[in-house]
């Protein structure tokens, strides 16, 4: 049966006399009286396996220079990058495995913790789950809600950090925690296999961030792109996370580092209210008595920092009021770096982080302090020898701040 109306051949003469190119695509009105019209393009004719193969060429080339590029930055394979979704992956480990120690902080007590270094002294390797930019409470308060977790809870603070309300930069971790779909789980594995070969998907130096850091001054008396904290940390398997190498070396982006610590609420934001401190204390007291119902226990540890950072963290909250008033309002024992001796003198960079090598400096100092205060991590029989502040500090580097009076 045809679908062709009365008058077809004289229809097909008026449209080949109204024939268009062939990169133009065929309409309705260039078909009257054919049925059901369907939109047509011709496709030109092209060697289209040669195009396939150009432009296949093209990307490569431009990924390779692309990759070459951020290799000279220093961006690595290897740094996964410290997401989300990597946090909750070890979370959940609490859920299926009898977990020993777990560290929960914020960036302070995840650069400064070598956990080859922990694991070498005591045999056991902790769960890393301190977060950069974030109040270390939340999170001690979700291990003391898992009802599997009896061991050890290591609880890292820089203490304007700690004593807030809010959670900070990364409260979306716990919501991943409890439900992470199919798409971002699927997205987060294949970005962390593709970075253990390329260099270039840091989220630092995306292009995007790059062009907007061109400009340091976006609006006169806003905060700029220069302001923000950019790439310090490296982050590689189990969350084994420290201090970018390039801050060491490169001095305009330790300076810029540094002026960003500085100009942070941390420093800068007026004394921590007394109903802050209250909530903070009764809150920590109960997160520390739900663990111990358990059979668990808690020790608070306080990593360095120095120079114009911790002068202001000390203005906003005195070591009487935050640090020992914590200790004492939840019974529990505490690690602080001033009256550590091995962490006198120590490298930080940009005020508040150590470096690599210092890190596993301050890691041996505190672990051994750990062995003295808790039975449940003895040393090794077999454990390395203690370091020293000469182990790692280079000269004329900026070191932490002696103890304060």
């Amino acid at each position: 049966m045809s679908l062709a109306c009365p008058g077809q051949d004289s229809v097909g003469a008026a449209r080949t006399a109204r024939e268009r190119p062939g990169f133009v695509r065929a309409t309705a009105s260039d078909r009257p009286g054919v049925a059901q019209p369907v939109p047509e393009r011709e496709i030109p004719l092209q060697p289209w396996p040669r195009i396939l193969a150009m432009a296949t060429m093209l990307t490569l080339l431009a990924l390779g220079a692309w990759e070459w590029r951020m290799r000279t930055l220093q961006l690595m394979p290897g740094d996964l990058g410290d997401y989300a979704s990597g946090w909750a992956e070890q979370r959940r480990r609490i859920d299926s495995e009898d977990v020993p120690v777990a560290i929960v902080g914020d960036s302070r007590i995840l650069f400064d913790t070598d956990l080859a270094r922990f694991e070498a002294l005591t045999g056991v390797r902790p769960l890393q789950l301190a977060l950069v930019g974030t109040n270390a409470r939340p999170f001690l308060e979700n291990l003391a809600d898992a009802l599997n977790f009896r061991g050890l809870a290591v609880v890292g603070i820089a203490e304007t950090s700690y004593f807030r309300r809010e959670t900070g930069l990364r409260a979306d971790a716990l919501k991943l925690y409890r439900y992470e779909s199919p798409a971002q789980r699927s997205a987060f594995l294949l970005h962390r296999a593709l970075s253990r070969v390329f260099g270039f998907l840091d989220e630092e130096y995306r292009l995007s961030r790059l062009v907007r850091r061109l400009d340091p001054d976006l609006r006169a008396g806003a905060d700029g792109p220069y302001g923000e904290v950019w790439k310090i940390i490296s982050t590689t398997d189990q969350r084994q996370s420290g201090m970018w190498t390039r801050i060491e070396s490169d001095e305009r982006l330790r300076e810029h580092a540094r002026l960003a610590f500085e100009r942070s609420r941390m420093r800068t934001g007026p004394p921590v209210a007394d109903d802050v401190v209250a909530m903070t204390l009764e809150a920590t007291r109960a997160a520390v008595a739900k663990i111990r119902a358990r059979g668990g226990d808690v020790v608070f540890v306080r990593p360095p920092s120095t120079g114009p950072l911790r002068a202001g963290e000390d203005r906003r909250l005195p070591r009487a009021r935050g640090w020992e008033a914590l200790l004492a309002a939840a019974a529990v024992r505490g690690i602080h770096a001033d009256d550590v001796p091995q962490a006198q003198g120590l490298t930080l960079p940009e005020n508040s982080h150590l470096t690599r090598a210092c890190a596993t400096v301050f890691t041996d100092a505190y672990v051994r302090r750990l062995a003295n205060l808790t039975a449940r991590l003895p040393l090794r029989a077999d454990a390395p020898p203690a370091l020293q502040p000469a182990d790692c500090v280079a000269a004329g580097a900026v070191a932490a701040a002696p103890p304060s009076p």
